[in-house]
């Protein structure tokens, strides 16, 4: 039982890595190109599968290998990516600037509005 399982879970690491190659950009695939890091899984399954998840993970967190002087490496790292989405709206109400807006178009009307009522009284005042 216990060999079957080792078997289920090598089979299904490499099932995985290599759904996840083929889902992934050039960028992530550390330079190598899709058939051969296919070629790595499918030849050497545990080694090539756990090899690709250290890969992809350190490329997803922007801590690919390091480049600089005396660092050896002569590529740049690819950008880190960004976290979870946000969205790209405002979320509340008084946060949209398109209702603020009119708020205080709003609000502006209302003033107008009073003052002429104001100045109409004052009219009617002083004309009596």
């Amino acid at each position: 039982m216990p060999r079957v399982l080792l078997i289920l879970v090598v089979v299904g690491l490499m099932a995985y890595a290599l759904t996840d190659v083929w889902g992934a950009d050039e960028d992530e695939r550390a330079g190598l190109p899709r058939w051969l890091w296919v070629l790595l899984i499918v030849l050497l399954p545990l080694l090539g599968a756990i090899s690709w998840i250290v890969v992809r993970v350190s490329r997803r967190s922007g801590a690919g290998p390091a480049s600089g002087p005396g660092s050896g490496g002569t590529r740049p790292t690819a950008p880190p990516r960004p976290g979870p989405r946000r969205p790209s709206g405002p979320v509340a109400p008084d946060d949209d600037p398109e209702f603020l807006w009119l708020l205080e178009q709003e609000k502006r009307k209302r003033e107008r509005e009073a003052r002429g009522r104001q100045e109409a009284k004052d009219d009617d005042a002083e004309s009596n």
